[in-house]
């Protein structure tokens, strides 16, 4: 978070670092190729994540991550002329993150002087009214996550007159069978109480499980804000964010997956705060755009939540 620098006195011990994000999606519109259609059936997933993160920061330049994806999904969508309903949780898959500040810069801080006792002038240093930074990420995400599910689209069979299903087993699967790398870049700044940061992340997928391969996807989160309150104990502030997904289509048996290419753009507020070592957020994501192929439930909206302590 910009607008807390570190502390130049550190124990080894203080490297460690634990974070608990809950993201939760709620899927009730259906798309076709960007267009709303009706939903005579009321097909819908909701989908919750909560991930588990411990790091280490190595020192002023490296950390390491260990991400635990925890999800459960809860769906209802038509089978045939029949109803399914269903739910389905478990780990996700696992990942490694590799984070190197590749660049970070802070104006020189001001000096004052007080008089605390009365009579003697005291000089304080003050924080920088400006810093800068960027952090790069690489990373290996594992197939820890169950993929049976895609197993679904071996079976799946169109039933003339039927009402057409938007969810299917790619959107249930746990994982995707696949050994991913993950590519990104971190940028904050701040001037005073005034902040910007952005996350950028790109995912290359290697071969899947079941002859089903996901796409790469690209994915961005941020935007500006303001601190409220910013001393060197206490953060609060409020953000608004823009963040957006852009998917190419899967591939199975070799051929396009023409329901899974999708393009999003989300805004909403955010806000964030800390306390010494505590930080938390909490956040609500509205889709302004959704660019799908073929026939997909897309999301209604999204709620993020997170709380990390540093040791």
């Amino acid at each position: 978070m910009p607008g807390m620098e570190p502390s130049t006195s550190r124990q080894w011990w203080n490297g460690f670092y634990g974070a608990v994000a809950e993201q939760f999606t709620h899927f009730g519109t259906v798309l076709v190729d960007g267009h709303e259609v009706p939903n005579p059936t009321g097909q819908y997933e909701n989908s919750s994540i909560i991930q588990l993160v411990a790091g280490y920061t190595i020192n002023d330049r490296f950390a390491l991550q260990l991400n635990a994806p925890l999800i459960y999904r809860e769906f209802k969508r038509p089978e045939g002329f029949a109803i399914d309903r269903g739910t389905v949780g478990g780990l996700g898959d696992m990942s490694i993150l590799l984070k190197a500040v590749a660049f970070r810069y802070a104006s020189p801080g001001r000096r004052t002087f007080e008089f605390r006792d009365g009579k003697n002038p005291v000089a304080v240093d003050q924080e920088p009214d400006f810093t800068a930074s960027l952090v790069l990420l690489t990373g290996l995400k594992f197939p820890t996550g169950d993929s049976s599910r895609i197993k679904e689209e071996f079976h799946e069979v169109n039933v003339p007159g039927a009402p057409e299903s938007g969810i299917h087993g790619h959107d249930l699967t746990l994982g995707t069978g696949s050994y991913d790398g993950i590519f990104g870049q971190q940028i904050s700044l701040r001037y005073r109480n005034f902040f910007v940061d952005e996350t950028i992340q790109f995912t290359l997928r290697g071969d899947g499980l079941h002859q089903y391969h996901f796409a790469n996807d690209l994915s961005w989160d941020g935007g500006p804000g303001y601190y409220f309150i910013r001393n060197p104990q206490t953060i609060a502030g409020l953000q608004f964010v823009i963040s957006g997904e852009h998917k190419d289509v899967d591939r199975f048996r070799g051929k396009p997956a023409e329901d899974t290419g999708i393009t999003s753009v989300f805004v909403g507020p955010r806000a964030v705060a800390s306390w010494r070592r505590w930080s938390a957020e909490l956040g609500v994501d509205l889709p302004v755009l959704i660019d799908n192929t073929a026939l997909q439930v897309v999301p209604d909206y999204r709620l993020r939540a997170g709380i990390s302590l540093q040791f």
